[in-house]
């Protein structure tokens, strides 16, 4: 194998990896928009 080839290579396992790592370790925000929905009577058998 080239050197240019396992260059490649090792800098892709190192962006999947990195990837990985970011996504575990990011805290993303909940939603905070409140959703509010009327739901008719007619839906629900008595």
């Amino acid at each position: 194998m080239s050197k240019v080839t396992q260059i490649i290579i090792a800098a892709a396992a190192l962006a999947i990896v990195g990837g990985g790592v970011f996504l575990m370790t990011w805290d993303i925000p909940a939603p905070s928009e409140k959703v509010t929905k009327t739901l008719s009577n007619d839906r629900f058998p008595s």
